[in-house]
């Protein structure tokens, strides 16, 4: 055998082998469809390639797998092919991907349609595995479909191809800085290609020791969220995608995937949810999961949950949000019955704050950071999401139309947000702010990663001088030698420098997070860092929400916009935004000009147009009239609220 079928690509074990576990919770809500779903009868070349044909010079082989046993090889040497010819047997727009790895150039990964090309990829030399794919082709049933590898000036190696619906929405970006328009149409279709077709039939269980997995299902409306090499989503990562998967027409995945979680949250795990599930959104992964007392759990994401499923509602309307009981039920555990099972090591006076063990993952880990080793019963990323957590139920109850329950939520917030800037943060700045308290009652400073990063990403800090120190301290640990080596954690950075008005700072860590994707993540199986989920939808999430300052309240027909433009970028417009059952498109010319056109057909939005500081007067629409300020976290704002009608563009200036 030629070297290419020999060499073993190891994955970094991160955890200690399990005995697999099934655990049934709810199932995913689709409508029943018994049309044939398009699929590849041999995707990771398992069963010997079926379906494939081969020329001499390529197969099947064994050893340099991305997954499982098995691997498709092309030899050196240009003209060599290995093909698959699929029937579409229903009308539809797909992505197709595949994970190649290529000791040479020359080398190809195409799709044709009837003969025809609509993709290829020309890859590049990378002996180790990377993630390649051919974005939104349209088939139409009976429509012949054929997927081909060609050989390079050295071996060509490929495995795990991967079907995906092509994203139902699809926003367009342009601007004056090429820069941002690039990483906005890699990340949107980067993203997409993680989707999951529902119906396809794969592993379950499968993980860096199981690499086939240990059985098969049915796949539901989900999408990639943890490392490649296992087969579900992450609780940790889809949060923090959701947003970005928003954008993109997901709606219906995030929903699916939050059900599933909300409902594996029980009684007997005392109201945690699982940590992770496989992509049936069914049976919890194995790896992480042994039996109801000894799973993985960490404090934060049981809060963050909460927050993102007022976020999914505020960029929906969709009512499942606030009237599905198993959504309310987990609700409303986790930030009550959740946070009185766990707060009992360190006294927090008037306020409750949610505890970890101090023993690890599987006892419950208080912080996201999981190389903590101090032993911690409270972190700064768990007060900071039960904060966040308390002011999203405030949000689904008033969507619910429980205007009491809201208050109730709103004053908790309230009175924990001022627990912690007056006692539980200590008096220090900087490298002196408490950021934890181990189970021992000791206060923890210095640099925690996750649990120091959310406590302004959330804004529990008040603003001012000592949360303007944090962010000067979290920025040069960040680019020192104890910065976050996991690109998982760096993906929070232009949030939280967003949230809190450093645009410059923000958008320099989403150049680097884009500039940096193919390098090779800590995880060998990964891939490069751009194959990392969390990358691509975070950057599609940070340029909507963070550069555009897009805040949306779909159910109230409610939009607020803030230019958050770096220096040098003089504009920036994102086109066909989805908000509820509609999409606008919003323009910003430095800070002093919006434009929004609302492409709905017949519902009208009110637009909050804010501007940082105070100015003496405000034009809407050409008229000009006198300025209203208001004082959002510390920060003034000029604003001007009008109604934009159905297929109607507004244009608001400042201007003194």
């Amino acid at each position: 055998m030629t070297p290419s079928r020999l060499v073993l690509l190891t994955a970094v074990a991160l955890l200690t082998p399990l005995a697999p576990v099934t655990s049934a919770v709810a199932a995913p809500r689709t409508a029943a469809d018994t049309r044939p779903q398009l699929a590849l009868p041999d995707p990771g070349f398992e069963n010997g390639g079926t379906g494939w044909s081969f020329d001499p010079g390529t197969g099947v082989g064994e050893g340099n797998v991305h997954s499982g046993s098995r691997f498709l090889y092309l030899d050196a040497g240009a003209g060599k092919t290995a093909r698959q010819l699929l029937v579409a047997p229903r009308d539809g727009r797909y992505d197709f991907s595949a994970w190649v790895a290529s000791a040479g150039t020359g080398g190809t990964y195409t799709i044709r349609r009837n003969g025809e090309t609509v993709g290829t990829v020309e890859l590049p030399r990378r002996p180790t595995y990377a993630r390649y794919t051919v974005s939104r082709v349209a088939l139409k049933a009976g429509d012949r479909l054929e997927i081909v590898f060609g050989s390079g000036t050295a071996w060509v190696n490929a495995d795990d191809l991967m079907i995906s619906p092509a994203a139902p929405a699809d926003p367009q970006i342009s601007s004056s800085d090429p820069e941002v328009v690039e990483m906005f149409d890699w990340a949107k279709r980067k993203a997409n290609s993680w989707v999951q077709l529902p119906g396809t039939v794969g592993p379950v269980d499968a993980d860096e020791h199981h690499t086939s997995g240990t059985g098969t299902a049915t796949y539901g409306p989900t999408y990639w969220a943890g490392y490649a090499n296992r087969s579900a989503y992450y609780s940790r990562d889809m949060t923090h995608q959701l947003a970005g998967a928003h954008l993109i027409g997901l709606d219906t995945e995030n929903e699916t995937m939050l059900r599933s979680y909300a409902a594996s949250a029980t009684a007997e795990q005392q109201y945690f949810p699982v940590w992770s599930l496989n992509f049936d959104a069914r049976t919890y992964l194995s790896i992480d999961y042994r039996n109801p007392d000894d799973f993985v759990r960490e404090v934060p994401a049981v809060f963050e949950l909460v927050e993102k499923a007022a976020q999914a509602y505020l960029w929906t309307g969709d009512r499942r949000y606030v009237d599905d009981p198993v959504l309310w039920n987990f609700y409303r555990h986790a930030t009550e019955q959740f946070i009185d099972l766990h707060d009992n090591a360190v006294p927090n006076g008037d306020v409750k704050v949610a505890e970890g063990t101090g023993n690890g993952i599987f006892s419950g880990a208080a912080s996201y950071n999981e190389q903590d080793g101090d032993h911690l019963a409270e972190a700064g990323d768990t007060i900071a999401s039960e904060y966040q957590a308390y002011l999203a139920m405030a949000v689904l109850a008033q969507g619910k139309g429980d205007t009491a329950l809201a208050k109730k939520y709103d004053r908790k917030a309230a009175d924990l947000r001022k627990y912690f800037n007056d006692t539980w943060s200590g008096t220090g700045s900087g490298a002196g702010t408490v950021r934890a308290y181990t189970t021992s009652g000791t206060p923890v400073t210095g640099w925690g990663k996750e649990n120091s990063v959310f406590m302004p990403m959330k804004q529990i800090i008040d603003p001012g001088p000592r949360n303007d120190a944090y962010l000067d301290y979290i920025q040069a640990q960040e680019l020192g030698p104890q910065g976050s080596a996991n690109i998982e954690a760096t993906t929070y950075l232009p949030d939280m420098f967003f949230r809190n008005n450093r645009a410059d700072t923000a958008w320099w860590w989403m150049k680097k997070i884009y500039g940096e994707r193919e390098q090779q993540h800590v995880n060998s199986g990964q891939g490069p860092d751009g194959d990392y989920p969390e990358v691509s939808f975070t950057l599609v999430s940070q340029t909507v929400e963070g550069l555009m300052g897009i805040t949306p309240d779909a159910a109230a027909h409610q939009v607020t916009t803030e230019s958050r433009l770096p220096s040098g970028m003089k504009w920036l417009r994102v086109a066909d935004v989805p908000l509820g059952k509609d999409t606008i498109t919003v323009r910003h010319d430095g800070a002093t000009r919006t434009t929004l056109t609302n492409n709905a057909r017949h519902s009208s939005y009110s637009w909050e147009a804010r501007f940082r500081g105070a100015h003496e007067w405000i034009t809407v629409d050409g008229v000009r009239q006198r300025a209203r300020t208001k004082k959002v976290h510390g920060v003034t704002y000029t604003y001007a609220t009008p109604t934009v009608r159905a297929g109607a563009t507004a244009v608001v200036q400042v201007g003194d």
